[in-house]
């Protein structure tokens, strides 16, 4: 046993002979057991000790990586959450958080909340709503940019309160800002396979007119730019699905019926058969068929040169004026 690993132990028999009667025989041994294995623990770096605090929620912000919208949230969508903390009394779980300044230095918030926006907002609301003295229950670590990035996705990542939408935005900002712009180290750094990855990238990337289509962003899901994507890559369906788009917005429509009509307004510009022109003439008509960049001349076999002649010349014309 090293000399440090030593005194602590002193400190702690000390402790123990100081505590008289009050722990005596198999209790006093138990508990000296305990103690000594906690602080050996904490010495050889096997056990992290974690402060929690009470605080105003006026005095937290939340960092400008967060991957929820907070902006979003209010006392609905926040209910069962509300409703728990009654219940408890208390807020269960605490949040995670890191320190902006020194407490009685300066002026403006002292942390920013890397994971618990619901439960801040949850805090707040109740305070302001006869509840005041519930406070915001924080657990302050010191992270890095990319350790919060990665901590506030594993807490949040199988939550159903956050949106496809949220996550995919914070993947994209994620991937620049962290791993410099390489999809593969992210995946790996999350522990998550490359194409689930690219999927919720691939939706960060929606067109705003679509994202705006939906009533919220929350609204949005991954399937969505899966189903949405090869009417959108396509030129003959993609102006008629922006267009619906607009259409769309600020109507508040539920998710499933602007799904739908943005798909169907792509699949009708897809179905759509080619334009045709017939050009007539008394000997015989000549139909030009558009399909993509090509024409196609269609005439009778026995057709008269004169009047396949006139016909070419009248679409050469027709061309010029369009």
């Amino acid at each position: 046993m090293n000399k440090k690993r030593s005194e602590i132990f002193d400190d702690v028999l000390k402790e123990l002979d100081e505590a008289g009667d009050l722990i005596t025989g198999e209790r006093s041994q138990t508990r000296f057991l305990k103690r000594t294995n906690a602080m050996a623990d904490q010495v050889a770096g096997a056990r992290q000790e974690k402060v929690l605090r009470l605080v105003d929620p006026a005095i937290c912000v939340m960092w400008e990586g967060h991957n929820r919208a907070y902006e979003l949230l209010n006392a609905e969508n926040c209910a069962d959450l509300i409703e728990g903390m009654k219940a408890q009394g208390q807020q269960e779980f605490a949040a995670v958080v890191r320190r902006l300044r020194p407490a009685g230095q300066g002026d403006g918030p002292e942390y920013e909340v890397i994971c618990g926006a619901r439960r801040h907002f949850a805090v707040t609301w109740l305070r302001a709503n006869n509840y005041p003295q519930f406070r915001y229950l924080i657990d302050e670590r010191e992270l890095t940019d990319e350790e919060a990035f990665r901590l506030a996705d594993i807490e949040n990542r199988d939550r159903e309160d956050i949106s496809d939408f949220e996550r995919a935005r914070d993947y994209a900002r994620a991937v620049d800002a962290y791993y410099g712009g390489r999809q593969n180290l992210m995946a790996e750094r999350l522990q998550v396979s490359p194409g689930f990855l690219s999927r919720f990238l691939q939706l960060a990337r929606l067109e705003d007119a679509v994202v705006n289509a939906f009533a919220t962003i929350r609204d949005i899901r991954e399937v969505h730019v899966r189903q949405l994507r090869p009417l959108l890559a396509d030129p003959k369906s993609r102006d008629n699905v922006l267009a619906e788009a607009a259409a769309l917005a600020g109507q508040g429509l539920p998710a499933p019926e602007v799904l739908t009509r943005l798909k169907n307004a792509g699949k009708s510009a897809r179905s759509r058969k080619p334009a045709s022109n017939t050009f007539s003439h008394p000997l015989g008509d000549v139909k030009l068929r558009r399909k993509g960049n090509m024409i196609n001349l269609e005439f009778a076999a026995t057709l008269h040169d004169t009047a396949l002649r006139e016909a070419v010349e009248k679409f050469i014309k027709s061309r010029k004026q369009g």
